[in-house]
Formats: structure tokens, sequence, C-alpha cells
């Protein structure tokens, strides 16, 4: 996030992880880090900022402890690296760089030869001389003294063509640039820089326009005595100390004593009422020669103020050192570091006590501004950040409601009443509807507890649930202990009856897992099915379900009353849908249907090409597992037992077992349940049978019973791979 600070440890594991994935040494990736950290500062809006730093390189780098005094500002928490230069020979010069991170240096090069080139067109190379643990410094953990080299570019780039020209071998030329740098490091190494030496920097007075310095140099003019009074000097400078090689106080402005009582009266040093912060060396005069071109920041101690004054912040003076060398004594020239109007009135401070011409003022106000500005894009992020968590929550509460909403209706359905369109009503010339309900379970509710009924059926239902997306079927409606389903609707296809079939074997299987509370045995079930043409759509507006209307529904429900006990009761379209298509079928008779009449009926016996765990949807192993410990093998009136260790049919005339629901189907919702509500609710009675049905019910098929298969090569729909 903008303007967070990060903790070291957190870059130190990205750095290893790079060095990991490119495979390369953490000196590189450091450099590499260091070229893109300049760029992302220019990025950043920094550009204008950085090229006004110097003129050259070594005014730039002189300047940076400054920039990062500012940008402390803004980053209280800011830990930023000091960097001190001194002069060498030919050209070349020291650069110490002091930080409080250890291993991290190997940024300076990147940094520092990215600037060259972007703002000098300068080339640099850079070598370490010395690196040690800081001892100058107190505070500080690592202390790196490098070699800077500088080439103009233009002379590289000569150099470059002029070795291509001659054809000269390049290994010869790395290992004559090693032997120079070798050399001027030596060089470096034995010439000192003292205290008061100028270096081959100093003395810049020539004012430079256009490509080269203009014709006079500029020669300064001093006056033969200063025309300011002491006690003039001692008020336009509110805030500045002069102080001698003893550390003794010579001189103070007007707010530094105010704020700084008994200074010039006591007979303290002036490192018994400051502490140096920045930069972190030792209170003397040679220590700070050292640093003189650094901004420093002092500090008062807390123990030589007043009493009353202890629970206000300390005194923070950030400014200039001056050595002056006719007097011996150094003069520091400073203003209040204060970042915010908060700070300036805990500190019992005014705008009226910093001078007008100090741009502390303009500093304060302006970092306020910034300061504020900086808190809103925290607070922007962090409202970014609460929206997204907030966005993702809702998203799981939206998947959550669609769920809801598509156990409901069918998808397609219920996205066009999202988008507040009307569901126009369907016609369906053909589909297959199943209607089962549970055997006694009027004398089932009488004898039990509420919560025993719905128990029982919440494991039954969720058994058939699971079916239906198995066998991909519509569930329509559920009342009491009625199930509907319907295959073909909402989306139309060929093998609907198949399906349809094929789940109501799977029901008679899953009801033999459901316990009877009153005797403890499974449960027994009736099931129903009639195929023909039905009417679907959207009814209501509060709570709207999808519907089947038609005479197929009432006769699909008569197929359930008028049945038998764990049997699957056919009429005689379901029957023509399921002929020939695998399934082992018996012919009940004809019997009277209440609102019907006659009607000659079948029972659905089994699917001669697919085996219970292919029926059931459970995974081989586990179903012949599950099937070994609960299930008979002697028992008869399922035709989907399988032999000990087989996963073929016993009593199908094939040895392979075949597809049985569809494995790519184009259309998601042609399983999704739904409720829908028929047009006629029909009693359960007692089925009136004739001669024939006593036959089918002792087991003894009728001579037309079907046990024929759909061929394997027979034409395929092109949405849905159907049963073989």
């Amino acid at each position: 996030m903008t303007y967070t600070v990060y903790d070291d440890s957190i870059t130190i594991k990205l750095i290893q992880e790079a060095c990991k994935v490119l495979d390369v040494s953490m000196e590189a990736i450091l450099k590499l880090f260091g070229e893109y950290f300049f760029k992302f500062c220019k990025m950043s809006g920094y550009d204008r900022m950085l090229r006004t730093l110097g003129g050259n390189l070594t005014e730039f780098i002189e300047n940076l402890d400054a920039l990062h005094s500012y940008l402390a500002l803004s980053y209280q928490e800011m830990n930023a690296p000091s960097f001190r230069v001194e002069g060498g020979v030919d050209g070349a010069m020291l650069l110490h760089y002091y930080s409080d991170r250890n291993g991290l240096c190997h940024i300076v090069p990147g940094i520092i030869e990215a600037v060259a080139k972007d703002f000098f067109d300068t080339d640099v190379a850079m070598s370490i001389l010395d690196m040690n643990e800081e001892v100058e410094r107190t505070g500080k953990k690592e202390h790196v003294v490098f070699l800077v080299v500088q080439n103009a570019r233009r002379q590289t780039r000569t150099a470059k063509t002029n070795r291509s020209q001659d054809g000269e071998d390049i290994n010869t030329d790395q290992e004559a640039l090693k032997t120079r740098l070798l050399r001027k490091k030596k060089k470096v190494l034995n010439s000192a820089v003292c205290r008061g030496e100028k270096s081959h920097w100093d003395g810049r007075t020539s004012v430079m326009s256009g490509n080269g310095p203009l014709g006079d140099t500029f020669q300064p003019v001093y006056p033969e005595r200063l025309w300011v009074e002491e006690e003039v000097f001692c008020g336009v400078f509110p805030f500045h100390l002069v102080f001698d090689e003893a550390l003794r106080v010579k001189q103070a402005g007007v707010n530094i004593q105010k704020y700084v009582p008994g200074l010039l009266t006591q007979k303290f040093g002036i490192d018994e009422y400051f502490s140096i912060i920045h930069p972190q060396v030792t209170f003397s005069i040679s220590s700070i020669c050292k640093f003189i071109n650094s901004q420093f920041v002092l500090k008062t101690r807390r123990e030589m103020m007043p009493k009353a004054w202890k629970s206000q912040p300390a005194l923070k003076l950030r400014g200039q050192m001056i050595w002056m060398e006719s007097l011996r004594c150094m003069i520091f020239m400073c203003s209040p570091k204060l970042r915010s109007l908060q700070e300036l009135e805990e500190s019992k401070m005014h705008l009226s006590d910093i001078a007008p011409h100090d741009t502390t003022r303009d500093l304060i106000l302006l970092n306020q501004q910034r300061l504020a500005e900086m808190e809103l894009s925290r607070q922007l992020e962090k409202k970014k950040e609460e929206l997204r968590v907030l966005s993702k929550h809702l998203a799981i509460e939206k998947k959550k409601t669609e769920t809801l909403l598509y156990a409901m209706l069918p998808e397609h359905v219920a996205n066009q009443l999202k988008e507040g369109k009307k569901v126009a009503a369907g016609e369906f010339e053909t589909c297959t509807i199943l209607f089962s309900d549970v055997v006694t379970f009027t004398n089932i509710c009488a004898a039990c507890e509420p919560i025993q009924i719905v128990n029982m059926l919440n494991t039954m239902y969720s058994k058939f649930d699971r079916l239906t997306s198995v066998h991909e079927v519509y569930k329509v409606e559920t009342i009491g202990d009625a199930y509907m389903v319907v295959g073909g609707v909402p989306v139309p296809v060929e093998s609907h009856a198949q399906r349809v079939a094929n789940f109501a074997l799977g029901m008679r299987i899953s009801a033999e897992e459901v316990m009877n509370p009153v005797t403890g045995e499974p449960i027994q079930i009736r099931v129903g099915i009639h195929t023909g043409p039905v009417l679907a759509g959207v009814v209501g507006d509060k709570m709207p379900r999808y519907c089947l209307f038609g005479d197929t529904v009432n006769t699909a429900s008569r197929m359930e009353s008028h049945g038998l006990p764990n049997k699957v009761h056919l009429s005689p379209t379901a029957y023509r849908a399921l002929e020939n298509k695998g399934f082992e079928i018996v012919k009940r008779g004809e019997i009277e249907v209440k609102g019907k009449g006659k009607m000659t009926t079948y029972f659905l016996i089994q699917n001669l090409n697919a085996t219970e765990d292919e029926i059931m949807g459970r995974p081989t192993a586990l179903a012949h597992q599950k099937d070994e410990q609960t299930r008979d093998p002697e028992s008869k009136y399922h035709g989907t037992h399988r032999q000990a260790g087989s996963h073929t049919p016993v009593h199908g005339p094939r040895s392979e077992p075949h597809p049985l629901w569809p494995c790519c189907s184009e259309h998601s919702d042609s399983h999704m349940p739904a409720r829908a509500l028929s047009d006629e609710v029909t009693p359960a009675g007692s089925p009136v049978a004739g001669p024939e049905s006593m036959d089918a019910a002792n087991g003894q098929p009728p001579p037309d019973q079907t046990k024929t298969s759909f061929p394997a090569s027979g034409p395929v729909p092109s949405v849905f791979c159907v049963v073989l």
C-alpha cells in the first residue's frame, strides 16, 4: 500500500526468493533493485526534485541527506541511510555509506550509476574499498567506503569505437580496466584527506553558462567589519548557536535562549544541553567536520529542561554546521524541526517564533497539507480494502442465494425473473413424469413423533435429490411423502423416458436404506410413470413456482396411486417409450384406473445393461463394498442385483456394463431442482388389479415381456450421450 513503511525482513525475503528464481547472486539482485528504485522515484514524480539536487554527481550525493530530511517530515518512520563524500586522486572520490541495515549496501552502486548516466551523462565504476562496523557514529550498524571513478560517456563511446576499429581483444581490455582500478584504489588508500584541506572540487568560483565558463571570474567582496549589531543578529536569526572547540556556548539566538533556559548563564557545554541525532556522530569538532556537508539535527536533553516542561516534546533543531577558522568556532544555523501544526502546538510554540525569512513557516504549512492528503489516501485505501472484503463476502452470499433460487426454479427461468422479464409458458410435446409416495405413510405419522417423520423424509429425499443429478432429471415438487420428477422438461431431451426409468430404479434401491421408525424395517415406496405432453410455466409473483399442467400429470399420479409396494408402475405410453431400450418390463394387465377407465399397465423390473453401481452413481469399489455389507445377494425383487465380485447384472444378456446417464450435457440446467404444481391432486387408493396383475405380482411375467436392448449403432442425440 502507498505511504506504508514495510519491515526490512520483507525486503530480504523478496531478494532471497528472487535469487532462487533467477539463480543469480544477492549482490546482482540488489544492484538491479537500486537501478529500478531510481526509475521508480522518477516515475513517482520525484524526477524534477532529484535533478535540482546538484549540478554534478558530487553535489547530488552531498544533498541526499537534505532530501531524506525533507522526506522524513512526511514519512516519520523512515530510517534513511546517510552519505558522505571525500575527495580522492585522478578524479576519483570516496563515498561513505552509513546505514542501520546490514547487507543492503550493494543497492548503492545501482542507484549511483543510474543517476550518473541519466542526469550527468557519465559512466561510473564503483568498488568497495572497506566494509566494517560503524565506529564513528553511534547507533549505525554498517559503514561502507566506495571508490567512485567517473568517466564521461562521450569518452567511453570514443574509446569503445577505437577499440573496435583496432580489433583489440575484449578480455585484454577487461584486464587492463581491472589493473587501472586497483592502481586507483592504492593511490586513494595512501592519500589522506584532512580537516581544513580543500578537496579537488572545493573553491568552485567560476560562473557556468551554456557550454563553458563566462569570461570573467566572480570575486566576492567582503566588508572590513560586519555592519550588524549583536542584538539585531540574535533577533534576526533567533535559532542559532556558536560554540568553540571546547564545546562552550559563546552565542545563541533569542528563541533558543527562550526554549532552552540557562544555555548562556550556566557553565555547561553544548553537549550537555543537546545530543546529535543526525548524523549520529560523537559531539566533537573533529567528528562534526567530517560531516560538515550534512544536515545536522540536534535534540535537547530532557534532564536539562525545567520540571514543568517534562510533559512537552523535546525541542529538535535542524540546520547547517559552519566552521569559522579565524575564530576557531562552529556556528550552527538552524530552525525548529516541526512536521505539522499539531507538533507546533505540542511544543508550545507559534509561527511568530520563527523568523519571517525562514522557510520553516512555509514548510510546516505545506507539510500539514501533505499529511492531510496522505491521511486521506490511507483512509481511501483502507476503505478500498474493506470494500474488497465486502465484495468478496457479497459474492459468496450471492452464490448462496443463486443456489437457493436455482433449487426452486430452473436456471434459465430464474435468470429471466432476476432480469425482470416475464417467463412465457412453454408447451412440451412429450416428456416423462414420475410420482412416488411412501406406503402406509399415514399409519407411520400416527405412530411416530414429528421429528422422526421429518428425519425419515429428509434422509429419503436427500438420497432422491442426489439421484436427480446422477440421471439428470428435474425435481418438480415434494408434498408430504409425495415426490415428483420429470424428464425432458424444462430442457427437451430424447432420452427422457430412459432417464426417469433409471431414476425410478435408483429410488427403489435408495428406499431400502431408509428405515421405518415404527417397524425398524426398510420403508416401501410406490412409483408411477407416464409419458405424454404437458404445458409448463411460472405462476405467481410472491414465491413463484414452475408448474406443470395437463392430463399427463394426472395420469402419472394415477399410475402411482394404483401401483404396488416396491413396484415401478408404467402407463402404456411409458411402456412404448421404454420398449426396445434395454429394460426388462413385465405386463401387469388391464386394470380400472380412476377417472381413466380400463388401462393395460406394466411393471418396470430392471435395466439389463446397467449395474446397480451405475444406477446409483457410486464409485465401483465403494459401491461393491457397501453392497456386500447392506444387501442380500439372494434378493430377487430388484432387477439390478450383482453376482458376488461381479459388476454386471445377473439377468443381463451382455457381459459389459453400458453408459447409463448422460456424460456430456451442454445444458447444465436440465437437472436443476425446482418446484411445480400439478393441476389435480389424486388421493392414494387401493389399486384395482385384474388377473394379469396377480401373475405379475407373483413374479410370473406374461409372454410379451420385453428384454431387448437399444442397438449400440443407433442414432445418438447431438447434445446428450444416451443409453446404449
